[in-house]
């Protein structure tokens, strides 16, 4: 019930309204996103990095409805590569791309040519790009650009949403090798015809769904902040012989900061993905519906500053 709640706070300009004027709402967003702008998110990374840990990095912004605002968001991800690399961050850094973002909605065309321009400059930076998945109805499009990618991008990264009925279909057609894939639950509001609704169902299809990706060829990525798929992850790995270099988990900036040290310190490749920008709303409200107990973060900070 929470989880549809929050999906629809999401979607409300009101409550968005309400939330930015908030006088707790900076603490707040400040542990979950790194900042609005680009030397925000090289300071976070370039922290991470020091911590041992790999990053990915999102320009948050998915509403975008002309070719202006698309090729502005392409032109934020070359710059925020060239800086990576001057700073020398990568590969340890890599971008994570949505391509609604890039103008997916009104131009599929122009999205590919701006998801290879972004590929080209992750190329010549020396690391890798990751294309976001979101809701159900983007699927094919976003599969369908991913192929045309790779045919001069190889490394490009793809996620699939363990919540999707179809996504164990996608993880065997994509667990080849060289194949980059994020394996996360899924954060879109979706109809039961098309995703699993219940938690027990979409942790069962993530188990099945990780299965087949570390018996594959290709380069499993695993996004959960779930203690017990963290630990069938590990376990998988040990029975498929998957040494640390051939598989990575994946977790939120700002969220189990402490288990990300842990695996690190274990030996794991552990890479977080780092939000940064204006349009943070959305964003946050997905990863409070992901995980409503982070509602208890909006509680202490709110009751802190009574």
């Amino acid at each position: 019930m929470f989880r549809s709640v929050i999906l629809a706070a999401s979607r409300s300009s009101r409550v968005e309204r309400l939330v930015a004027t908030a006088p707790f709402s900076r603490d707040v967003v400040r542990r979950f996103v790194a900042g609005a702008k680009t030397d925000d998110a090289l300071r976070a990374t370039r922290e991470l990095v020091d911590d041992g840990l790999a990053v990915t990095l999102d320009n948050l912004g998915e509403d975008t409805v002309t070719g202006e605002q698309a090729n502005a968001t392409r032109d934020e991800y070359l710059t925020l590569l060239r800086m990576l690399a001057e700073a020398k961050l990568t590969p340890a850094a890599e971008v994570s791309v949505k391509l609604s973002a890039l103008g997916q909605a009104f131009d599929e065309q122009l999205a590919y040519d701006n998801a290879r321009a972004i590929c080209a400059a992750a190329e010549a930076a020396g690391t890798t790009v990751t294309l976001d998945m979101e809701d159900h109805t983007t699927t094919d499009s976003t599969l369908d650009i991913l192929t045309k990618l790779r045919k001069d991008h190889p490394s490009t990264g793809a996620v699939l949403q363990a919540y999707l009925r179809r996504t164990e279909s996608d993880c065997r057609e994509l667990a080849s090798a060289g194949s980059r894939v994020r394996l996360c639950k899924g954060a879109y509001r979706e109809p039961e015809s098309v995703a699993y609704q219940s938690a027990r169902e979409v942790d069962k299809s993530y188990v099945r769904c990780l299965n087949i990706l570390m018996s594959g060829d290709g380069y499993p990525m695993l996004a959960t902040h779930d203690p017990r798929l963290i630990a069938i992850g590990e376990d998988r790995a040990r029975w498929f012989d998957r040494g640390p270099d051939r598989f990575e988990f994946q977790m939120l900036y700002g969220i189990r900061p402490e288990e990300q040290a842990r695996l690190v310190g274990e030996g794991y490749t552990v890479r977080t993905y780092v939000p940064y920008g204006d349009d943070w709303y959305g964003y946050l409200m997905r990863r409070l519906a992901e995980r409503p107990a982070n509602l208890a973060f909006f509680a202490r900070a709110l009751a802190s500053k009574k």
